[in-house]
């Protein structure tokens, strides 16, 4: 009989059982794999894992750990913002800036956290948001619930700013020094203003309350930037951009503001208060900067033959002859000049004490730039700069202004961005089926506009266009100016200078072109926070048109889905010999849940 191994036939058995685990957990961990990767299984715990990290962390680190998230495709939600946060401005908070000094109104100029203090959340509308009434029935009305701010309206009810009347604010189109209504005022300044036929274009209204001056100047083919503080006032830029006027908030304090030098035909000031005497006239300084040669000057109010105000009228008066300004009329409180077309009388006024800027001073330098107690010579930019020299509107949006030459091909770059953006444009409307040339687009934005082409093609839209040249780019919004547009410096590291929920369009080209430090090529700041600016922005159904590498806009997308925006990726047109492509986003109307109220 023959012997058996019974010690070898146990080891033999338990190294098969051994084996059979280590498939058995091989097998799992393979099912598990393609549980995580390939079902929505494994997209819930991988969220869930990422919420509970973002969760548990606090303040900044919180902030990087979702940033870097939602940058790298996790499909996370950015959370809602509280709902006193509805009107937000980061940089014009005024629990922060009140803290700030007094002093020539610096606590009320731009004051932006550094980025770790930045929220990072989606601002909600107020209860009872309504899409905005179009244009231009917006003009004359706009939904109460959509800033249901009374205080205007209870104080400046009886001079024809605006007056609530059921579900509504209506503008009558008064104010302050014109009760009457704008329209009769812009009449009678007709009388010594060439306000219609083309000679002027370009208007900025400093102090402009709800901004009817601008609103009603557009019926003669006059574009005016409108512009206010966030002050006791609450919310009057808010209700001009609801309105469809164009409008920025803006504060004329410490630093030059975010403008080229000479591209406004015609400056005004109704009681907008600025002292314009004080500080060694430097206030009157700042705006004989950025006015136009041979354009007007109109202040309405005091200290215009001003009761009480005699010495402040008498020192106005000195200051605009040293400047060689040229006094139109002045009727009543309303005083109007003329700015001369070069330098010859300032160099003559010169000898007598007056300050010009040095030469190597870049008058149109105006990015977080302090004030300068000096005149800035219209020669220090060459070229046709005066109104009368420059062709009258509209041939001056297709010509190209002398200003295009002093950059670096330039001429040929102008005449190549408009007929770039009229083919492309062109191609948005029709085959994108973008709203733009209807009625539900008004407010419009270009962040990288360059030119001012895109804004060029839209010309015949019922839109206006805030063209934005980014501060770390060619300084090109000169000839933007020069074409009859208007537009702002902007850095898009930090928050744009309007309340939310003020476009209806936004325009963007080459992400990272406008966050990159002009030096080193790197990325100052994150996609992320740039993607949930345009959001504070955007108006609820709005629209965002971003153009980018087919790279870029595949992680932009990632981006809008975690701002809950629905967004279709496009090709470009088939002219088009760039790697690129187009992102289409909606921002949908959400509201929070009534347990945060």
């Amino acid at each position: 009989m023959a012997h058996l191994d019974l010690t070898s036939s146990k080891h033999q058995i338990r190294r098969w059982r051994f084996l059979d685990l280590v498939s058995l957990i091989f097998f799992a961990a393979i099912v598990l794999f393609f549980l995580l990767v390939l079902t929505p299984f494994g997209d819930s715990i991988a969220i869930s894992g990422s919420q509970a990290i973002v969760t548990s962390a606090t303040g900044a680190t919180r902030r990087h750990h979702l940033i870097a998230l939602i940058d790298a495709g996790r499909n996370l939600t950015v959370p809602p913002c509280s709902a006193d946060a509805v009107d937000y401005m980061p940089c014009e908070d005024p629990n922060r800036n009140r803290l700030l000094s007094r002093d020539m109104n610096f606590y009320r100029e731009r004051h932006c956290p550094v980025p770790e203090e930045r929220q990072l959340c989606l601002i909600p509308p107020p209860d009872g948001y309504n899409i905005p009434i179009q244009w231009p029935a917006s003009l004359y009305k706009i939904w109460h619930e959509n800033m249901p701010y009374n205080k205007l309206a209870d104080r400046k009810g009886h001079q024809g700013w605006m007056k609530k009347e059921g579900p509504h604010f209506i503008f009558p189109g008064g104010g302050t020094m014109f009760p009457d209504g704008a329209v009769k005022y812009i009449e009678q300044l007709e009388h010594y203003i060439p306000i219609s036929g083309g000679v002027l274009r370009t208007v900025l209204d400093m102090g402009c309350g709800v901004a009817s001056f601008g609103g009603y100047l557009l019926a003669e083919d006059l574009l005016t930037l409108s512009f206010a503080p966030r002050d006791s006032h609450k919310s009057q830029i808010q209700f001009a951009l609801e309105r469809g006027i164009p409008a920025f908030v803006l504060m004329l304090g410490t630093r030059r503001l975010p403008f080229p030098a000479f591209s406004f035909d015609l400056i005004h000031c109704s009681r907008c208060l600025i002292p314009f005497t004080a500080y060694n006239a430097t206030y009157f300084m700042e705006v004989d900067r950025l006015l136009r040669p041979g354009g007007y000057l109109v202040i309405s109010g005091p200290p215009v033959q001003w009761h009480g105000l005699k010495k402040e009228w008498q020192d106005l008066q000195a200051v605009a002859k040293a400047l060689c300004y040229e006094s139109v009329v002045v009727d009543k409180n309303t005083a109007i000049w003329k700015k001369p077309v070069d330098d010859s009388c300032l160099e003559a006024q010169n000898e007598h004490g007056l300050k010009l800027c040095h030469k190597s001073d870049d008058p149109s330098s105006a990015w977080y730039v302090k004030l300068k107690k000096c005149v800035s010579r219209p020669s220090s930019v060459n070229g046709k700069l005066a109104v009368g020299e420059i062709p009258k509107w509209p041939l001056r949006l297709t010509k190209t202004p002398s200003r295009a030459g002093l950059i670096k091909n330039g001429n040929d770059g102008f005449e190549t961005d408009t007929r770039l953006w009229e083919r492309r444009v062109s191609y948005y409307k029709k085959t994108l089926n973008l709203k733009l040339g209807t009625e539900a687009v008004r407010n419009v934005m270009d962040m990288n506009a360059y030119f001012g082409g895109f804004a060029a093609a839209l010309i015949s839209d019922p839109v206006w266009v805030m063209n934005v040249v980014p501060q770390n780019k060619q300084l090109t919004l000169g000839v933007i100016f020069d074409r009859g547009l208007i537009g702002v410096y902007h850095d898009w590291c930090e928050p744009f200078s309007s309340y939310p929920r003020t476009y209806d369009f936004i325009h963007m080209c080459s992400v990272e072109s406008l966050i990159q430090d002009s030096v080193t090529r790197k990325n100052r700041c994150n996609v992320v926070d740039v993607m949930v600016e345009i959001d504070r922005l955007l108006r609820p159904e709005g629209t965002v048109v971003i153009r980018d590498s087919p790279e870029m806009i595949k992680r932009i997308d990632h981006v809008a889905r975690s701002l809950r925006w629905e967004s279709t990726i496009h090709d470009t047109e088939p002219e088009s010999n760039r790697n690129e492509q187009v992102l289409v986003a909606t921002k949908i109307l959400w509201t929070l849940p009534s347990s945060s109220h």
